[in-house]
Formats: structure tokens, sequence, C-alpha cells
């Protein structure tokens, strides 16, 4: 028998970690930190709408894990404050693409930089190899996991 403690140990981390990126008190605190005001259900929209460019409400869906109708609602508060402007998609005219304003780079910039204190705050003390690999070796894991499911499919 082979030892699992160490698997164990990293699942419960990933648990641990998750739990924490998913609280809404997180995504409280971050939004306070950038002082931006913005719904909490509407921050991950807006995040990933950022990441992408350009992005059909299908795929911001599927992205995030929610319902498309749900998400369709979401991205028109997003459109009604000014933060994404929607238009037809030129390849699929039934497909509304999403994409971001400059009050929502403006926005997303706020948070980043937010983000990158409170990540400066948590990591103070780490040594500069461990903060070094940590990025790298969370985005192999990160990617395998992909990978496993897309070819699960």
């Amino acid at each position: 028998m082979y030892d699992t403690r160490n698997k164990d140990a990293l699942a419960s981390a990933l648990l641990d970690l998750m739990g924490c990126m998913n609280s809404p008190r997180q995504d409280d605190f971050l939004l306070r930190e950038a002082g931006v005001s913005l719904d909490r259900a509407l921050f991950p929209l807006l995040v990933c709408l950022g990441r992408a460019g350009v992005m059909g409400v299908a795929e911001l869906a599927d992205q995030v894990g929610r319902d498309p109708s749900t998400i369709s609602r979401q991205v028109s508060k997003l459109e009604e404050l000014g933060l994404v402007r929607r238009k037809r998609s030129k390849e699929d005219q039934r497909i509304r693409e999403a994409s971001i304003t400059k009050a929502g780079i403006r926005m997303i910039e706020a948070i980043v930089n937010a983000r990158r204190r409170l990540l400066d705050q948590l990591l103070d003390g780490w040594t500069k190899e461990d903060r070094d690999n940590l990025p790298r070796l969370m985005q192999m894991l990160a990617s395998a996991m992909k990978e496993k499911y897309r070819a699960e499919g």
C-alpha cells in the first residue's frame, strides 16, 4: 500500500482554497479594497469578460458555471452600468457577444491592483522560490484538470 497522505493533504488544501475563493466575503473584501461598488454576482462575469475580451452569453455561462438565462440578465445589468456592450456576432447573427467598455476596463484595473496588494500581504514572508513556484505549479494542476475533463467529455 502506498502513502496517500500527500494527495489527501493536497485535496484538503484545494478545498480550503476553493472555499476561500468562492466566499462572498472574499469578493466583498476585494471589491471594497478596490474601491469598487458592484453587485457581487456581476463581479466574476466582469472579470471573465475582461480576460476573454469578447464572449457570447452561452460561453460566458459555461466559463462561470451558471445558467445562460441568468447570465444574460446579469450581462444586461453590466450593460446598463456601462461596463460592457453587446453586439451581434459577425460569425453568427443569433449570438450577442459582450465586450468590456473603457469604464469596465478601469474597474477591472482597480480590482487587479487590489488583488495584487492583497496577494502581497498574503505572501509576505514567503521565500522568493515559493512565490515563484506557486503560480507555475497551480497552473500545471489546473491545465491537467482541464485536459482530463476535456478528454473525458
